[in-house]
């Protein structure tokens, strides 16, 4: 069985559990301050017992198949002229292993970023889940993504190939898989470092830093200062897999804009409230502070449970504009 099947078995059983809880105390005071049947609102109340199964399969069957583009349009100062009106899409946590019995679908998503026609690509880490094998059904479609300035990727925390069984050897041959699998999709490795992009003598730097997490849980190789070397000057853009490398380091050296994933916004939300706001300061979408801003991607794929409610698959149309004076 696998350890999503198994996480799905404990959510419902978790789930029921406190609507049983729920309905019996409902029932309880209903009937002790209204004077109503215990039994009756106890029996009627068990119909909320059917309510993890239909968000699951609306989750699982719907949701999660339907790739929503969010466009973001961002001016800057000191963004150089000749990449007024630069588009790029961002793509993170596509987590192949969501995709291998859905090619459908995935071949759906790069068709509608390919359709983007923008002039760059980023993927902001989490290709897959836990080994580079997941790739294989997939890698054709993956290596249709196309741009005239490329597709540039980074690594998020599952790319390190670390979450296998205990009983599995972790060594870093999984990683090495791995960058090698992206590399051979025609995709552009930032490991630590940069890509300089030129348009009509004005110049644009993609920093990529490897994962940086304040989580012991996650393995944490980014090196900023070693990955902007050479950007000196440059408008600059941070490609950081975790949000939190925005608090913790990326606002105070200036940065103008940097994009990262891994939240997932939890797969749920409801009435715009996800458990991940109690994990993470900012989960998703865009944040701004004194004209630096932070988006945060809430990815493609799933991990733990393979569904997603109220927190559709997206895909980021990023348009930058240069600030007209006042």
């Amino acid at each position: 069985m696998s350890y999503e099947a198994v996480f799905v078995a404990i959510l419902l059983v978790v789930s029921w559990l406190a609507l049983l809880i729920a309905d019996t105390v409902t029932a309880g005071l209903w009937s002790l301050l209204a004077g109503g049947s215990f039994k009756r609102i106890w029996l009627c109340g068990l119909w909320s017992l059917l309510l993890p199964v239909l968000l699951l399969a609306y989750g699982s069957l719907l949701e999660r198949n339907v790739f929503r583009v969010k466009q973001v349009t961002l001016s800057f100062d000191q963004l150089p002229a000749a990449f007024d009106g630069y588009r790029m899409v961002q793509v993170s946590d596509l987590h192949a292993r969501s995709f291998m019995h859905r090619t459908r679908a995935m071949r759906r998503a790069v068709d509608k970023v390919n359709g983007l026609q923008a002039d760059l690509i980023v993927f902001t880490g989490d290709l897959v889940t836990l080994t580079p094998d997941e790739l294989e059904p997939i890698a054709g479609d993956l290596s249709r993504l196309h741009a005239p300035d490329g597709v540039l990727s980074i690594l998020g925390n599952h790319d390190y190939c670390t979450y296998r069984r205990p009983s599995e050897e972790r060594t870093t041959g999984g990683l090495r898989e791995l960058i090698a699998a992206e590399r051979s999709l025609g995709w552009t490795m930032l490991l630590n470092e940069n890509r300089l992009i030129s348009r009509a003598g004005d110049t644009l730097a993609v920093i990529g830093v490897e994962n940086i997490s304040g989580s012991r849980h996650f393995p944490s190789t980014g090196d900023l200062a070693k990955a902007q070397s050479g950007t000196d000057g440059f408008f600059r853009i941070l490609l950081s897999h975790d949000p939190s490398h925005w608090d913790r380091e990326a606002r105070e050296k200036g940065i103008p804009l940097m994009l990262s994933g891994h939240t997932h916004s939890a797969q749920f939300s409801l009435f715009g409230l996800s458990p991940s706001r109690l994990l993470f300061k900012q989960y998703r979408g865009l944040y701004e502070q004194q004209g630096q801003y932070l988006y945060v991607n809430v990815g493609l794929g799933e991990t733990i449970f393979p569904a997603r409610i109220g927190a559709a698959p997206e895909i980021t149309l990023i348009t930058l504009k240069k600030k007209e004076g006042d």
